[in-house]
């Protein structure tokens, strides 16, 4: 039978794939993907591994979809969860404007571990309490749209985590975050920098707001901006972070 998964490979580190889509892998024939996922998907005999550019998402999906209406076993994959800023958004956004047969496909979305997950693990449990999540990366919204959540995430005092800070394309995005959070939060505010998460290049960096710098974050890393309510724990290794379950 033919089907269609779209699987979450977790922030890296194989054993943090999960088992259900370790299942998926090794059932599928085909694997789609961006480029530096599917090659996370180790090649083996009746396995076609499909891989493409970060920006084509929707011709991705499509591709996708045309495999599974005709017979194969496709897993589509992102990093991290692919719920979360991935491709299940983009494959039901082609199946939705697509062909009519695609909706009778069998489609399961099958659930990762998320960078921001993985990161607020590293650090301790600073996603203790209410928080939000939003994509610092301008290429789908526009930036006065970012800059007006940000602001009211910072006054509602969420705990916030930011995918996709800083890249070589969008130099001063993270910048004008920075401008934003001091403008709206205390300088002392806790802020993390976790970098490759679960990878030989990861690395935790704590520090306050009014000290960090936009070249702490690149696109690797998942930033994560404590609320009023988020403590610090000194210790003679790494402090731990972390929000308490109730408010004051």
């Amino acid at each position: 039978m033919s089907w269609l998964k779209i699987v979450g490979l977790g922030p890296g580190a194989d054993s943090m794939i999960t088992p259900e889509v370790t299942a998926a892998l090794d059932q599928a024939t085909d694997v789609v993907g961006y480029v530096p996922y599917v090659e996370r998907v180790a090649p083996r005999a009746g396995l076609t591994r499909h891989g493409s550019d970060n920006r084509e998402e929707i011709r991705r999906a499509e591709a996708a979809l045309e495999m599974a209406c005709d017979g194969r076993r496709v897993v589509v994959v992102s990093s991290g969860d692919p719920g979360v800023f991935a491709m299940a958004s983009a494959v039901f956004e082609a199946l939705e404007a697509g062909r009519p047969e695609w909706r009778e496909l069998d489609i399961q979305v099958l659930p990762g571990i998320s960078a921001m997950l993985a990161a607020s693990a590293r650090a301790g449990a600073p996603l203790g309490h209410d928080f939000c999540c939003i994509n610092l990366s301008d290429n789908l919204k526009p930036w006065a749209l970012i800059e007006k959540r940000l602001r009211l995430a910072a006054q509602a005092d969420f705990a916030m985590a930011f995918y996709n800070p800083r890249s070589k394309s969008r130099p001063v995005g993270f910048e004008r975050t920075l401008e934003v959070l001091i403008d709206e939060c205390e300088p002392e505010r806790v802020i993390i920098f976790a970098r490759a998460v679960s990878t030989p290049e990861e690395s935790i960096r704590v520090v306050a707001l009014g000290d960090a710098t936009p070249e702490m974050a690149d696109m690797r890393t998942l930033v994560i901006v404590g609320s009023k309510q988020t403590r610090l724990i000194e210790r003679s290794g790494a402090p731990l972070v972390y929000t308490p379950r109730s408010v004051a």
